[in-house]
């Protein structure tokens, strides 16, 4: 499902809180004067005086080994054209954050109001002292070329233009597993290109690189085919001239092989696709609207390989499966350049990435079991972690061995650790989870739709494509706040349960068979179902609905109370416990219990331990679980120490299979330092914990609403564990974006069950 963007949507993501999406961090301390004087004078002169006798030293001393540089002059954007360099910026910082997020790369972006490419040349020639690598984006060809060739040459830091080969990267790689699967040898198949721009020639290039003829390639631009009689084309395409005849690109589709769109949707035929030879290999990239739409293509022929620009249809050519990554291995080897061998090697790691057995954490991401080599898997997805561990090694021993290597690797299986410490691999947790659930949607019931930041996230919750949402409340209120907020929502099925007598009565009787013995009358069972709680726990109940939303405005017992009566918790456990997901760039934290149990006993602990164990495995990580409380292995008396010791030993005894460990202070617990110096024969010295049980609700509460907001992390949460269906309780205050993730939560939970 494609997700939609709205206008007013994307403009209040980049002016909301901060504009823009970066800031610059401090990687040092900067809290006292002595700080402040290293920092700056009179501490800063020392570096600056090693470096002016020693320039390699920049990198020792500065951030230039893993800073990028993200330059553009605004003049080929996206599909928007020549925009200019302030219009270009957005894109630009959009850039830097798949940099940090990915491969965990720092980076300027820069917007040079120059389109003279001897000037724009000049300027980014004399940015080499302040970057360690120069991404060049979104510039018009054929300028680019030139700038892109000039600057190799000229500089010492590795140089590369995204837009050429970003996209021949990744498209090769799938070049190369498709004709292993088809039998068919590169050095014989005909190729033709509609497009001829800077990604086109680069594809080209590369494939000429792999083995492919010349001779065998057919490039339309929008005049027709670039052959040799052609007076109006500059020497770069003149190079892909490979005949001289005068050709139409439906007639150049008969007895093809492989076809390569980089040009306008929609002007591909399923005639010409028929007039292909056997097992063809398409790849449509215009964006958003392929060359042929993807299941017309796939209705017309059955022996087609094909592939697209969208995230939405197998085989997706995204340049993020490839420059994070590039970059990565250039810098941590210092390469003076990216060149042929750096990119090649690019190309068959990815390709080679794609025949490995699928990890089960790429497989819950996707929502698809199935994925393997083969028509629909020519390529890795981009969510899947291994790709650093893959690429950037394989780019960096190719600098190595291509001499434009100045530092070397020796011990790759430390360089792969240092690579995912690097990014935070866990750090990926929450798109995972996002993109899991679009692959399944469930149907949420929001229980509080008649309050604008729900609708908010239920119209989020729909683009996504995670969610068909159920709006409980009173219809005319709802229908005027989706109105007055411009929200299309009128697909969505609006149910006021005080004009629902039928089923306000068939849920009460529910509700009276479960709790007649517990003081309900049957009266109050259907009066209770008009409370839209205790309706939306009935529907889920009776699957009318898969998921319920609320607490956004009612305090937590209040809204927990009715799930509890109507749908009550999973017999495995017999007791439900809540658990706060916390992230940074230390990793991924597991918080329990910090909404139910005041005072936990032993037993209430060693279940709490079960169930949140089996919540982190659910989210594809191993917990090593850590018990807290304000002693270190008995250091000091209390019952606190004492029963969180008791809990350890009883949970050792029933989950042998689990590493347990503790009781411990919370920063001993999450330290494998702190471990390794006092604590070494604690189970959990070599990695630290990360899941933590806490003994008692208070001091759970506590530490999770300190670290939301003294610890600047991203949460989810609070999830509901050990409900018998998915029931999500929301904080009071939560934002659209924390709704979100909870909803999907609450799909995977509900795709689990």
């Amino acid at each position: 499902m494609a997700i939609k963007i709205r206008r007013k949507d994307a403009l209040s993501y980049h002016e909301q809180g901060k504009p823009g999406k970066i800031e610059v961090i401090p990687t040092k301390p900067l809290s006292s004067q002595q700080d402040l004087a290293l920092a700056y004078s009179p501490g800063v002169a020392e570096p600056c005086k090693d470096i002016a006798e020693n320039p390699t030293d920049v990198y020792r001393y500065t951030a230039k080994g893993n800073l990028v540089g993200v330059i553009s002059n605004g003049t080929a954007v996206l599909g928007l054209g020549n925009i200019g360099p302030e219009a270009s910026k957005p894109v630009m910082e959009g850039k830097g954050v798949l940099f940090k997020k990915f491969a965990g790369i720092d980076v300027f972006d820069l917007e040079i109001d120059e389109t003279d490419p001897k000037e724009f040349i000049k300027i980014v020639k004399s940015l080499e002292p302040t970057f360690g690598g120069i991404n060049l984006e979104d510039i018009k060809s054929p300028e680019a070329f030139e700038i892109e060739r000039e600057l190799r040459d000229k500089m010492n830091i590795p140089v590369m233009h995204d837009d050429q080969h970003g996209t021949a990267i990744i498209s090769c790689a799938a070049l190369i597993n498709a004709l292993e699967l088809n039998g068919k040898k590169i050095k014989d198949i005909k190729i033709i290109f509609n497009g001829a721009g800077a990604a086109a020639l680069s594809c080209a290039s590369l494939m000429i690189e792999l083995g492919a003829k010349k001779k065998n390639l057919f490039m339309f631009d929008s005049k027709g085919l670039i052959n040799k009689n052609r007076k109006d084309i500059d020497d770069l395409k003149r190079a892909f001239a490979s005949t001289d005849k005068e050709i139409g690109l439906e007639d150049a589709f008969i007895d093809a092989d492989v076809f390569v769109g980089l040009s306008v949707g929609n002007l591909v035929s399923p005639k010409m696709l028929k007039n292909m030879n056997k097992d063809p290999i398409v790849f449509a990239l215009a964006n958003p609207v392929p060359e042929i739409d993807y299941d017309l293509a796939m209705k017309t022929r059955k022996d087609i390989y094909m592939a697209t620009g969208r995230s939405d249809h197998p085989n997706q050519v995204n340049n993020v499966l490839g420059f994070p990554f590039i970059f990565r291995g250039a810098l941590d080897v210092r390469a003076k350049s990216i060149n042929s061998e750096m990119k090649l090697a690019a190309v068959y790691a990815i390709a080679n990435l794609a025949k490995e057995p699928v990890p089960e954490i790429v497989n819950k991401a996707y929502g698809n079991n199935t994925l393997s080599f083969g028509k629909d898997y020519l390529i890795p997805k981009p969510l899947d972690p291994r790709l650093i561990t893959r690429i950037s090694p394989a780019v960096a021993k190719a600098a190595m061995d291509s001499n434009v290597a100045q530092l070397l690797i020796s011990d790759w299986k430390e360089y792969e650790n240092d690579l995912l410490q690097r990014i935070g691999i866990d750090q990926r947790l929450i798109s995972r989870i996002i993109n899991r659930a679009t692959k399944d949607p469930k149907k949420v019931a929001f229980v509080e739709s008649d309050n604008l930041t729900i609708l908010k996230a239920a119209q989020a919750s729909l683009d996504e494509g995670i969610a068909f949402p159920i709006l409980l409340g009173n219809e005319k209120k709802i229908k005027a706040l989706i109105e007055e907020n411009n929200l299309d929502l009128d697909a969505c099925e609006i149910i006021d349960p005080f004009l629902t007598p039928d089923l306000c009565e068939k849920f009460g009787n529910l509700l009276y068979e479960k709790r007649q013995r517990r003081g309900v009358t049957k009266y109050m069972a259907t009066k209770l179902m008009r409370d839209r709680n205790y309706f939306a726990a009935a529907m889920v109940e009776t699957g009318m609905a898969d998921v319920m939303i609320s607490g956004l405005t009612r305090d937590y017992p209040k809204t927990i109370r009715p799930a509890l009566e109507v749908i009550g918790a999973d017999p495995e456990w017999q007791r439900v416990a809540g658990m706060y997901i916390l992230i940074n760039e230390k990793g991924v934290f597991f918080l329990a219990d910090t909404t139910i149990h005041r005072e936990p006993d032993v037993d209430d602990l060693v279940e709490i331990i079960g169930m949140t164990a089996k919540a982190v495995k659910n989210f594809n990580l191993e917990p090593k679980i850590g018990l807290l409380s304000y002693s270190n292995f008995g250091s000091a008396k209390g019952k606190v120490p004492e029963r969180m010791m008791k809990a350890v030993k009883k949970a050792k005894e029933k989950f042998p299979d689990l590493l347990i460990e503790g009781e411990f202070q919370a920063n001993v617990a999450i330290s494998p330092d702190l471990q390794k110096e006092h604590f070494s024969f604690s189970t959990l010295a070599k990695e630290g914990a990360n899941t933590l049980i806490f003994p008692d609700l208070a001091s759970g509460n506590i530490a999770y609403k300190l670290l939301q907001e003294l610890g600047g992390m991203d949460s989810i949460g609070p999830i509901l564990m050990g409900m018998n269906k998915p029931v999500h309780i929301l904080q009071q205050g939560s934002t659209i974006r924390e709704i979100l993730n909870m909803v999907a939560v609450g799909v995977v939970d509900a795709q689990s069950k």
